[in-house]
């Protein structure tokens, strides 16, 4: 058994909350990245190092802190699942807390709620992420805690059939029996991909219940030692630590662990070659009808991906955005309207949505869109509204530096999306550096009607219009 380093007394019990993916799209955040600074636009400065093994390591000390966030994310979303093998990723997000080697299940919890700590774990189409925040003695504890799961997770046929059926009672409750569950986590993020091209992006993050009960022990094994090795992984720590303390412990912990095979490249060639889709979604659980835009878009490290995100928050990003205004305030057609620019390590999407007002219907909705859409392209935007745009990247980036939670998140989002933590330090710029022209033509090439899935939801089960007819 490793050494386990026990400094200072055990603080008090923290609150734990294990999530998964985010439910219903966020309202508009331009996704470039985090940017510089935490207070007065600063950069994080850090230090980055492999292991032999090939554990990419960021350190970021930082002595004025008064926390440690240990941040271990995994080149493991839903995009490395193989047709038949859907939902596996986010079936270890659960898995990783069923215990291992020298903790048992539920233990991870227990050890960091009692050393007066915070932990959490998600998962996206592009990574998974493990992350808790410490008191700086405890640092030690969150270090060996990953890397004994790390190095031998508890993968047996009981804890996997348990976790199925959690899995498959979570995918119940917010996708099936979710008011816009199916329309809007099934339909809107994945009919704008081609499901043959590109796999990787056209199946749900959950996973569908056919797959995960047709799951073999075997095949499961075989997907955590792909992709939960330490070559697939990036340990960021933040907070008030020594550095050489830090390199000491990741080297005692993690040095050992066997390298594991490399993963296959994910392909995803000619992703949306199937548009223009148009569907439409009956579902039992909502009250109101609603249209959701699905636009191919590029991948997070584009040079248009700076100006796909001022555009969506200059569309639709809080009461002031165009969408607001017109679908909500003035026509009073819509409910809710927004835009999204869903970027991703791969090809990604941009989303348009709205939930329309009791006796409106999807159609008017989408009418209204493509209005909106027609009139930027055609006027472009005001300078008034790309100040706007800029002043909100600016505020959600100091805003989201404050912890150091929030700090280690930025460097492993950068590392993870564009190749390097130093990223994390240029996003302003690039975001300040897009002009009215780029925000004008972005929209002009990729909303496009032929470049676009739509979906349309329904009330009901679909039985209603049957009977009528």
């Amino acid at each position: 058994m490793h050494r386990l380093f026990t400094r200072g007394r055990v603080a008090a019990t923290g609150a734990v909350a294990l999530s998964g993916f985010l439910l219903f799209p966020a309202p508009a955040v331009a996704q470039d990245g985090p940017t510089n600074g935490v207070t007065g636009g600063g950069a994080i400065e850090f230090t980055e190092y492999h292991l032999d093994n090939g554990l990419h390591v960021i350190l970021a000390p930082d002595r004025g802190s008064t926390a440690v966030a240990v941040n271990l994310w995994y080149n493991a979303g839903s995009r490395h699942e193989p047709p038949g093998r859907s939902g596996f990723a986010h079936l270890f997000e659960h898995l990783m807390f069923q215990g291992s080697e020298n903790v048992e299940r539920g233990e991870h919890f227990q050890f960091i709620e009692r050393a007066g700590g915070s932990l959490n774990a998600s998962i996206t189409q592009d990574r998974t992420n493990y992350f808790q925040t410490v008191p700086p003695e405890r640092m030690n504890l969150a270090l060996w805690l990953e890397s004994d799961r790390m190095r031998s997770l508890s993968v047996t046929q009981e804890n996997m059939a348990r976790e199925v059926d959690v899995v498959i009672e979570e995918r119940r409750q917010i996708v099936d029996n979710s008011p816009y569950g199916t329309s809007n986590l099934q339909a809107a993020f994945y009919a704008v991909y081609d499901s043959v091209s590109c796999f990787a992006y056209a199946h749900s993050v959950i996973g569908s219940v056919e797959d995960l009960r047709a799951a073999e022990l075997e095949d499961v094994q075989r997907f955590f030692d792909t992709y939960y090795a330490p070559n697939n992984a990036t340990l960021t720590v933040v907070g008030d630590f020594d550095e050489a303390v830090a390199r000491e412990l990741i080297q005692e912990y993690f040095g050992d662990i066997p390298r594991g095979t490399e993963p296959a490249e994910v392909i995803c060639e000619d992703p949306f070659s199937h548009l223009p889709v148009q569907m439409e979604v009956f579902d039992s659980n909502a009250q109101l009808e609603a249209a959701w835009i699905s636009y191919g878009a590029v991948e997070r490290r584009h040079p248009d991906a700076a100006a796909l995100n001022v555009l969506a928050q200059i569309l639709g990003s809080g009461e002031s955005s165009r969408l607001h205004q017109r679908l909500v305030r003035q026509e009073q057609a819509a409910l809710q309207a927004a835009a999204l620019s869903g970027l991703r390590l791969g090809p990604g999407i941009f989303q348009l949505i709205g939930i329309a007002n009791q006796g409106v219907a999807a159609e008017r909705l989408l009418e209204l869109l493509d209005e909106e859409v027609e009139r930027l392209i055609a006027e472009g935007v005001t300078d008034e509204e790309l100040e706007r745009a800029r002043n909100q990247v600016r505020a959600s980036t100091v805003l989201g530096r404050q912890t150091v939670m929030g700090r280690a998140e930025a460097l492993q989002t950068a590392n993870h999306f564009y190749g390097t933590p130093e990223a994390a330090n240029t996003t302003v710029q690039r975001v300040d550096a897009v002009s009215a022209a780029d925000v004008q033509r972005v929209a002009r090439q990729y909303l496009s009607p032929d470049n676009r899935a739509v979906i349309f939801t329904r009330p009901g089960t679909g039985q209603d219009q049957e009977d009528d007819r």
